[in-house]
């Protein structure tokens, strides 16, 4: 059985808008309440990787929810979700370089030639990089079809920041153990239900022509 509920525009992206900064929120409260545990930028660094997966994640499970839900919503914040992918992928970085670090480049270079896994997570800062440059309307236009070629490197961003998750843990999987399979799931979903979408979209389509 298909479903067809369909939400108001508005109701969804407000909620969506209220709800994607409340992990933020928490950081904060959890910083000035000094609630982060003896090591605050190790949770730090922990959670902002995290968060970084999930909202990237939940923007990939939008287009296979779409295509076997029918609401319209998951589209429309599609672009948000993405973004707030790599805001979290940038807030991971500078609490790493600046906090971490502390700022000092030399160990950074030190760092990246002893510990791939750091190399591997810099590439997928690079690859979401272009991807929240040409987030806009604009520029689908101006890219026109190279836009969905060049944003079909989150299917590549995606597997490597789940990699630079498993690399970097010195015991198991940590947060790993169910984002891979989360993805597996999606990536399974984009390959199959396209197919058996536009099969079942035919006949559809030819009632209509007639």
């Amino acid at each position: 059985m298909v479903l067809t509920t369909r939400l108001p525009a508005g109701a969804t992206q407000g909620i969506a808008h209220i709800a994607a900064p409340l992990p933020l929120l928490w950081v904060i409260c959890a910083v000035s309440l000094e609630a982060l545990g003896a090591d605050p930028v190790a949770e730090l660094t922990a959670f902002s990787g995290e968060a970084a997966v999930v909202f990237l994640l939940l923007s990939l499970a939008a287009r296979p929810l779409r295509r076997v839900s029918q609401w319209d919503w998951p589209l429309r914040i599609r672009r948000m979700l993405g973004l707030w992918a790599f805001a979290w992928a940038s807030i991971h970085i500078l609490i790493y370089v600046l906090l971490d670090l502390g700022g000092y480049w030399p160990q950074l270079a030190d760092d990246l030639s002893k510990r791939p896994y750091i190399m591997l997570g810099a590439l997928v800062w690079l690859l979401l990089l272009p991807l929240a440059a040409t987030s806009t309307k604009s520029a689908m236009r101006k890219l026109g079809r190279r836009w969905k070629q060049l944003h079909r490197l989150v299917y590549l961003a995606a597997p490597l920041a789940i990699a630079h998750e498993i690399w970097q843990e010195k015991t198991g999987w940590g947060d790993a153990i169910w984002h891979a399979p989360v993805l597996a799931v999606l990536l399974v979903a984009r390959l199959s239900v396209q197919p058996f979408w536009r099969e079942a979209q035919g006949p559809l389509q030819k009632s209509r022509n007639r």
